[in-house]
């Protein structure tokens, strides 16, 4: 086989299931709507389901409805029969997989989970199959042709029914006004979860290790509390323990090109009323504002004064950068 052929082969793939998912735009009609209030009403679990190629399709979209805000988990409808079925309650809604419709494992199940009153979502490519005229939502997939040459492997089918399920999830996921938050509830692990659920608060320095000087204090002092924190800054505050001022690296580098003298008083060369932040902000937005104001360190400010001071090396060893 040439090499060209290779890449011939590749772009019709491409191109049948690109044109599998397009062609699915005219599905998006009464029949999905219903299937997204199904699913938004439901008060269990969506339990997926589905054999073979489908069933791999069918754990895939558990998973996106999972992380998506929406229960879910996938049964194997082999499995089910042999016990798993006790896995879903009334309470719970099936969404059952099946190209044509007819696979035997997913038909099985089907006269048990009527039985208990479990609402049916089926997608299938075929409107007068079994599945399709037992489910109480009827999604229909259909497509011209699979990617096989043979047009017997499951390639397009399974591509289209899983952007159908995307759809799904996605669909769902707006209704239920799922933000970044609620997204990082589900994926606290890796760097994700470091980027969507760290706070300020949970990466600044605090108590004794938090760099402030008094407003009375002088350059030297202020050099000497630089120093001994390590952060490249110190907040000057009055006598009440409120932040006045700050002086960082940058300060230091204009005060030496000026030739001032360190005996001078903190406060003729600090940087009055810097940009400060709270405890209970993202880190992830703290970033965007540092950057913004071109800034490599902060302060954290609260009602009581000054509670923390972070840098972006800080920042960087947390993983939010």
């Amino acid at each position: 086989m040439k090499k060209t052929a290779f890449l011939e082969s590749a772009r019709e793939v491409l191109q049948i299931e690109s044109a599998a998912i397009s062609q699915q735009l005219q599905h998006i009609d009464d029949a999905f709507e219903r299937a997204c209030e199904h699913i938004l009403a439901c008060d269990g679990r969506v339990v997926v389901t589905g054999m073979g190629k489908s069933g791999h399709i069918a754990g895939k979209i558990a998973a996106t409805l999972a992380s998506t805000g929406t229960p879910a988990f996938f049964v194997h409808p082999g499995e089910a029969s042999h016990g798993d079925l006790g896995m879903i309650t009334p309470k719970d809604l099936v969404l059952a997989i099946s190209n044509s419709g007819e696979t035997g494992e997913v038909l099985s199940i089907l006269p048990i989970l009527k039985r208990m009153g479990v609402p049916l979502i089926g997608l299938a490519s075929v409107p007068s199959s079994t599945l399709a005229n037992l489910s109480d939502v009827y999604v229909n997939i259909p497509i011209d042709q699979e990617a096989c040459p043979m047009n017997l492997a499951p390639t397009a089918s399974t591509t289209a029914t899983l952007a159908m399920g995307d759809a799904l999830a996605i669909a769902v996921l707006n209704a239920r006004d799922f933000d970044e938050r609620d997204f990082a509830r589900s994926h606290p692990g890796g760097s994700l979860g470091r980027r969507l659920l760290m706070y300020v608060e949970d990466i600044m320095h605090k108590g004794d290790d938090v760099p402030t000087v008094a407003e009375t204090a002088l350059l030297s002092d202020a050099l000497v509390e630089m120093s001994s924190k390590g952060l490249g800054m110190t907040g000057i505050v009055d006598d009440n323990g409120q932040l006045t001022g700050i002086y960082t690296d940058g300060d230091l580098r204009r005060t030496l090109a000026s030739r001032t003298s360190i005996d001078t008083p903190i406060k003729d060369v600090m940087t009055a009323d810097p940009v400060t932040t709270q405890p209970d902000v993202l880190a992830a937005e703290l970033v965007a504002i540092m950057k913004e104001n071109r800034i490599s360190g902060m302060l954290v400010t609260d009602a009581s004064g000054v509670v923390g001071a972070l840098n972006m090396g800080d920042l960087l060893r947390a993983g939010v950068l």
